[in-house]
């Protein structure tokens, strides 16, 4: 069982940056893909970004050239750093593990084993 706890969620103005933090249990962290997932009021949650065990990513094009994933498995952490943050960036960010991936669309929601509680992000304009 891997718990995850997301942080780095708060409200900041059209244009400025945030960075969340996904801190994973687990002796097994490197070997798991990981993503951040969203999901908006009266919206479908969908992919922001993932990143595999191997350094591999996936972006939404959304959010392609603002927001960068990353990790650091002697922290067992994952990291998103979001700059340029719109108002349509606004929703709840969701951290989530994947204990195998496969095929072209690995990044699929429903291949995440595990989720973390979320944490909210508002962009105001």
């Amino acid at each position: 069982q891997v718990q995850l706890v997301e942080s780095g969620g708060g409200l900041v103005q059209a244009g400025g940056s945030l960075r969340l933090s996904c801190a994973a249990s687990g002796r097994t962290f490197s070997s798991y893909t990981m993503g951040w997932f969203r999901q908006a009021p009266g919206k479908q949650r969908e992919l922001v970004a993932a990143i595999t065990s191997g350094g591999t990513t996936k972006y939404a094009d959304s959010v392609k050239g603002r927001f960068t994933i990353s990790r650091d498995n002697l922290k067992n952490t994952v990291y998103l750093q979001m700059n340029s943050l719109k108002p349509e960036d606004t929703a709840v960010y969701y951290c989530a593990a994947a204990n195998f991936v496969y095929g072209t669309r690995w990044y699929r929601e429903d291949l995440f084993d595990y989720w973390g509680q979320g944490t909210q992000v508002t962009v105001s304009s």
